[in-house]
């Protein structure tokens, strides 16, 4: 159905998996691909994560958001190939599980079910954020701001409960709108008395530690792009949609990050970023004020709360497939494999994200949740590259012919690798926390369940393959 016939061994395994989620309908076409991808990247890049590069990388930090975008571009060509021939939901939890076996599948199911539910939850921190800008103007001083993110949260629960064509109609209006809103406070810019292209280039440093560090710290902005790999099973024609749909939002949203950060800098006061030593977590609202009037910066504060909202719908979507499928594999508990007979939309998994999110939300600054999640994530990059090689490599024992091939091999997956391994080291000792802990997780759910449970496939595995060591089981290696 999904799978050349001449991808066989490694293949067959993921026509098993498809066979298993057959029960979640294939409705997702590329355009609403595309726009599922950019609601789960826009929100952060562009309503949350400016004012944190610019304290970091300077009036340069356009740059950062370039130089991230070009990793993941280049790591995006390995996702695509990836998807292309296993087009199920659990995405990367998938192609670590077939190439590496069930105990790396497991950690990297986990830690990516981890991360983009972190990032969900910092959405939702943005979103109280901009809550705040709109009760201060009206005199409301003793709003709740996490409480009022609780009640979004369970809203966004229950339509991710309803069905995957429910978040379709909310989505497409709502990143139309966002852009939207965006591009009209960059237009508004540019005929600004304060306007001043050249600022964001004066002592513009592109190769140094803090404009790799910025890099890093707003990578978690793409992380939509493999988010959506994570739907696969219900996008229809998968092996050409997948691709498609990643390369094209994430061109959109590097070149979108890019160009708003630059005229942001170019038009706004050098310290605009900082606030009582904190840098702002609504630099929406700040861009509309330098801009604009009262009018225009309430406005700009709803979008911003409605883009918080939607990309925590497309993170709670993306991160309860990593749980179902794991289930679906016997590596988690049987309950969260299960599909709402009405809706048919994997209700366990998508409770207990909401569940984790909402702890998040509570015991979490932005910073540290924003670097956790960026963590695991650079780690997942890296090991999508490396995925690639060892599928390419793994010889007559487990052909690779996917119906998508990453153009350039193995240029995107040796600069991928590299870049991401550098932006791991320079984002510091929070991002290797989170992407230990998430190991550690991953580890103690295996032995402590997955490996008494899983049903342990016979001969090797694509890495033992590519290390020459074929006679084995993959999974007891």
């Amino acid at each position: 159905m999904v799978v050349e016939k001449t991808v066989e061994k490694t293949v067959e395994l993921a026509e098993k998996t498809v066979e298993k989620t057959v029960e979640l309908a294939r409705t997702i076409g590329l355009k609403t691909l595309v726009i599922l991808s950019l609601s789960s990247m826009l929100g952060s890049g562009l309503f949350l994560l400016p004012a944190f590069a610019q304290e970091v990388a300077g009036p340069g930090m356009w740059f950062a958001f370039l130089l991230a975008g070009s990793v993941v571009i280049a790591s995006a060509y390995s996702k695509a190939e990836l998807a292309s021939a296993m087009p199920q939901s659990g995405g990367f939890y998938v192609y670590a599980e077939r190439t590496y076996g069930h105990l790396v599948g497991t950690i990297s199911g986990l830690g990516l079910f981890a991360s983009f539910m972190l990032k969900s939850a910092f959405a939702l921190v943005g979103f109280a954020a901009y809550m705040e800008v709109i009760t201060t103007h009206y005199g409301v001083d003793d709003v709740n701001s996490k409480g009022i993110a609780m009640i979004l949260l369970a809203f966004i629960l229950v339509v991710n409960l309803t069905g995957v064509k429910a978040i379709k109609k909310v989505q497409v209006p709502i990143v139309t709108v966002a852009v939207a809103t965006v591009v009209f406070l960059c237009i508004m810019a540019l005929f600004s008395s304060d306007l001043d292209l050249s600022r964001p280039v004066q002592d513009f440093q592109p190769i140094s530690l803090s404009m790799g560090t910025a890099a890093a710290l707003v990578f978690v902005a793409f992380s939509g792009a493999i988010k959506v790999g994570a739907i696969g099973g219900e996008v229809m024609e998968p092996e050409t949609t997948l691709p498609r749909g990643m390369i094209q939002s994430l061109v959109i949203a590097t070149l979108l990050y890019a160009v708003v950060a630059y005229i942001m800098v170019a038009v706004m006061a050098p310290d605009w970023f900082m606030v009582d030593n904190h840098a702002v977590e609504n630099p929406i609202t700040v861009f509309a004020d330098s801009v604009a009037g009262t009018t225009v910066v309430l406005l700009a504060s709803l979008v911003a709360i409605i883009a918080m909202a939607s990309m925590a719908l497309a993170g709670v979507l993306s991160s309860s497939r990593f749980i179902y499928a794991m289930a679906k594999d016997g590596v988690l508990p049987a309950p969260l494999g299960e599909l709402n007979k009405r809706y048919k939309t994997p209700h366990w998994p998508i409770l207990l994200t909401g569940l984790l999110m909402a702890v998040s939300i509570y015991s979490f600054d932005v910073h540290v949740i924003a670097e956790l999640a960026s963590g695991f994530i650079l780690m997942v990059f890296i090991v999508l590259n490396l995925t690639v090689v060892v599928l390419r490599g793994a010889g007559s024992s487990h052909p690779w012919n996917p119906p998508y091939r990453s153009p350039w091999y193995p240029v995107p997956q040796i600069y991928g690798t590299a870049a991401g391994l550098a932006m791991l080291v320079l984002m510091g000792e929070k991002a290797l926390y989170g992407g230990t802990g998430a190991v550690v997780i991953g580890l103690l759910a295996w032995f402590a369940y997955g490996r008494s449970n899983v049903q342990l496939r016979e001969g090797s595995t694509p890495l033992t393959a590519f290390f020459g060591r074929d006679g084995g089981s993959g999974d007891e290696e």
